[in-house]
């Protein structure tokens, strides 16, 4: 288990801080405020190799591994948490799945595209009336000829209106039939492809998410990912390494938040002396950076355990879970930290206060964390 930062993940750190503070920090707000997706900060991520960091280079992207990847997102996100999130929605969900599941055809055409940074990627599982129960959902594609025609719609979808591919996974068998859907590849532009509704939502409010709406959509056999079928087991593989994503990015915004705290605690006065003195303040700081420091380390053997080809259905619910309830722990304990101003947008605590709880949501809730582990233990 890592306890050491690589010379790879310290580089990788620095230079997101640099990007961050020169590209992100001066439009936190601005951002947030008016839910503005800032689509040109991914593609100069595409040009440092953040879009494709699990990507290999002969593929375009930066070749690296999950523990590289976590530095990355965790990094980020301790700036804003919307832009780590996009940033990993991108890699681990479309870019991910076509990299894992893909054909040779189908990588040497999508892959070098995301990787740059040029295509932004969505991917298409979670429904209106189906979240975890995915395999109910109500999406059909039916086989005409030499194409797919699906129609239904996702919800929920990151990047569902401004990413140029999507991975869409749709029924083609029978409801409840974990062998009955399958992945396609999906074009922006494609006729019968549209983006629905964007979310009004709490938190993470400069990554979009959107309906996709599929009516009539043609998809040509060629789009088809892997085998007929095959794609609920697809999603299943792709999200044991989502989730590891999901533990970054929760790892990201409970650090930040621990940092404005402690900045701040040592800032500001109250009878004569800084808050920090005080043990109920000290006290607080201490339990927050110790249950982000236990959150790294579980996040850390999770992304290495996924590096070795191990399986990580477990050990990534765990990260993910606990990271997840940590990042808001955490943030409430900043806010509380701050007193009235951390209840003010003047100061960085309340974004990361509304960013923190989709952490608990995103691929995959808290019970279903605790659903995935449950079931591990006791196969």
């Amino acid at each position: 288990m890592e306890a050491v930062a690589t010379e790879n993940q310290t580089l990788i750190a620095q230079m997101v801080r640099d990007f961050g503070a020169q590209y992100i920090q001066p439009h936190i707000m601005e951002w947030d405020e008016s839910q503005e997706f800032p689509r040109d900060v991914f593609r100069r991520l595409g040009e440092l190799g953040l879009m494709g960091v699990l990507v290999p280079t002969e593929y375009g992207g930066a070749g690296f591994g999950y523990p590289e990847y976590v530095t990355a997102i965790a990094e980020l996100s301790r700036i804003d948490g919307s832009i780590g999130l996009s940033m990993a929605a991108h890699n681990s969900l479309c870019t991910g799945h076509i990299l894992q599941h893909a054909s040779e055809a189908q990588k040497q055409q999508y892959l070098p595209r995301l990787a740059s940074g040029e295509w932004l990627g969505a991917w298409g599982l979670t429904e209106p009336n189906t979240g975890s129960d995915a395999g109910n959902m109500r999406t059909t594609a039916t086989l005409d000829g030499d194409a797919y025609v699906l129609n239904g719609a996702k919800n929920f979808i990151t990047h569902g209106k401004s990413g140029d591919v999507a991975v869409v996974i749709a029924r083609t068998g029978e409801v409840g039939d974990s062998h009955g859907m399958t992945a396609f590849i999906v074009e922006r532009g494609t006729p019968g492809f549209a983006a629905g509704r964007k979310e009004n939502k709490l938190g993470m409010r400069a990554s979009e998410t959107t309906e996709m709406i599929f009516t009539d959509c043609r998809v040509p056999v060629a789009n088809v990912i892997g085998a007929v079928g095959e794609g609920f087991v697809q999603s299943l593989k792709v999200l044991d390494g989502g989730r590891i994503s999901i533990a970054a990015l929760s790892l990201g915004i409970a650090q930040g938040a621990l940092d404005a705290a402690i900045q701040y605690s040592k800032e500001r006065q109250q009878f004569n002396k800084p808050i920090s003195q005080f043990q109920g303040i000290a006290f607080k700081l201490a339990d927050m950076a110790t249950e982000i420091e236990a959150a790294r380390l579980l996040t850390y053997r999770a992304a290495e355990m996924k590096d070795a080809g191990l399986n990580v259905n477990r050990e990534s619910a765990m990260a993910k879970l606990y990271a997840s309830e940590v990042s808001v722990r955490v943030a409430n304990e900043a806010v509380q930290i701050f007193g009235g101003y951390g209840y003010t947008k003047d100061y960085p605590v309340e974004k990361f206060y509304r960013d923190a709880k989709l952490c608990t949501i995103g691929e995959g809730t808290s019970e279903i964390q605790k659903l995935v582990i449950a079931r591990t233990l006791l196969k």
